[in-house]
């Protein structure tokens, strides 16, 4: 009696003869592998093998909407949640599950058991640090209008900065802010470390020392900004128009590839170039209004821009 092994060696040569001699209706050779895993003929549509298991729901949908409120399955997990978002929540409404109020005894009881689901929501003290970090990220996340994916990215990072015992000894808030200025460069979004700190309950100079800790321990590896990321959110800003935009980027690549760029902040480098495409353009604004957008001084621009106008030998 065969075995099972001799079983599946038949079957596969059989799958092979089959893809050999092609299709036994059209004698086409063009045999194709679905989706579902049925061997099909792709020039008459003969189907040659299928699968007898569906793998797919039990239940049929015929557009998105039906197909949304026929799904069973839960939101998706997401590293912005301590628990990644597998917990349960009691709602806050005091309402059955017709819609009619509860009686003020129910009610009690609901109040005691919202407060203990958040007290057990949490088993240690890793747990509350983590909880607590992750809701500064997403505060600081929304002031900044930052993606959700550099949410997700600040989240890990805290998380990996938990597990090499990174925090001992520094506040948690600086740690998760630093955190997030990383991601926020990871991701290519680019924020100052000004605007960074503006939303952030910590000092600019303990972001920036927790920052360079950070990156260092956990290898991050994090290029230089390119004060290019800069220029559409600045001329957004002033309201400039996409002739100018252009010049600031053509600026800033020449001067770079002399080498001006070597020790500057990128963004009173990218501010500068705007300043002087806007003169270049026709489009004046004052050194005042680009320092203001893009939180520099007035003398940092003045000094980047006489750089920039020598080295593009405009005079």
């Amino acid at each position: 009696m065969p075995g099972p092994t001799r079983e599946r060696e038949r079957a596969v040569e059989s799958e092979e003869e089959k893809e050999e001699h092609g299709c036994p209706e059209c004698e086409s050779d063009t045999l194709v592998k679905t989706g579902d895993g049925e061997l099909m003929c792709d020039d008459c549509g003969l189907i040659l093998e299928e699968e007898n298991i569906d793998r797919g729901p039990e239940w049929r949908a015929f557009n998105h909407s039906e197909r949304q409120s026929k799904s069973r399955v839960g939101a998706p997990t997401t590293q912005t949640m301590h628990d990644k978002g597998l917990t349960t929540q009691i709602d806050w409404k005091d309402k059955d599950a017709y819609g009619r109020s509860i009686s003020s005894e129910k009610r009690s009881q609901m109040h005691r058991l919202r407060k203990w689901q958040e007290r057990i929501r949490t088993k240690d003290a890793g747990e509350r640090n983590l909880q607590f970090a992750l809701s500064e990220i997403d505060r600081m996340s929304s002031a900044l209008g930052v993606p959700r994916s550099v949410r997700e990215v600040a989240s890990v990072i805290y998380r990996r900065a938990l597990k090499e015992d990174l925090i001992r000894g520094r506040s948690i808030e600086g740690v998760a802010t630093s955190a997030l200025y990383a991601a926020c460069r990871q991701e290519g979004i680019p924020r100052s470390l000004d605007e960074v700190a503006e939303v952030a309950r910590v000092e600019q100079k303990e972001i920036g020392r927790t920052y360079r800790y950070i990156a260092q321990e956990l290898s991050l590896g994090l290029e230089p900004v390119d004060p290019v990321q800069y220029v559409p959110r600045f001329c957004s800003e002033l309201g400039l128009s996409e002739e100018v935009e252009q010049k600031t980027r053509e600026i800033i690549e020449v001067t770079a590839e002399k080498g001006m760029l070597s020790g500057k902040s990128p963004t009173g480098y990218a501010a500068a170039a705007i300043y002087a495409a806007s003169l270049l353009c026709n489009e004046k604004k004052t050194q005042r209004e680009v320092a203001d957008v893009a939180q520099v001084t007035e003398v940092t621009i003045r000094n980047r821009y006489q750089e920039q106008i020598e080295a593009l030998d405009i005079h």
